[in-house]
């Protein structure tokens, strides 16, 4: 278990890394996708996640990277498609991408925005609509990011 104070690899401690500071509106208030989610929001969190202004992270968040993420998550979306009545059976392996998240970050392929871009989306996921719902954030999220980064 990580705590907020806790040490990590090098000597920093979990509070110190970079943080996406917004929160992710997947719904309205009648529990319809936002209207904005697959336009204003994903190219306002792709530009946060690129952050073309910080040389380190410049060295992270690689695209490469950030398309495994996308992959596994579109890979489990697929296999819910194929048969809804497994989403309780698949939903422990879908919030382990948040672990998968937090091992990148431990390795510096990702930094700690995109960990809370992976935690809110997966935190979203309650039901099979919600998977897909998520998935194509994810998608629209990558469009604007490779925009974004470039690499």
């Amino acid at each position: 278990m990580s705590y907020p104070n806790q040490k990590r690899h090098g000597g920093k401690p979990r509070q110190d890394r970079r943080r996406l500071g917004v929160t992710i509106r997947f719904t309205n208030e009648e529990g319809k996708i936002d209207a904005d989610l697959f336009d204003k929001t994903a190219n306002r969190v792709a530009k946060i996640v690129a952050n073309k202004n910080d040389r380190r992270a410049s060295q992270i968040n690689k695209s490469t990277q950030l398309r495994r993420f996308y992959d596994e998550l579109v890979m489990w979306e697929e296999k819910v498609r194929q048969d809804e009545k497994k989403f309780d059976d698949y939903l422990p392996f879908i919030r382990m991408l948040k672990a998968k998240a937090a091992y990148a970050e431990g390795r510096k392929l990702v930094d700690g925005a995109f960990v809370d871009l992976i935690e809110q989306a997966i935190d979203f996921i309650k039901s099979a609509t919600d998977l897909r719902t998520a998935k194509l954030f994810f998608e629209a999220f990558m469009g604007f990011y490779k925009l974004e980064k470039g690499d």
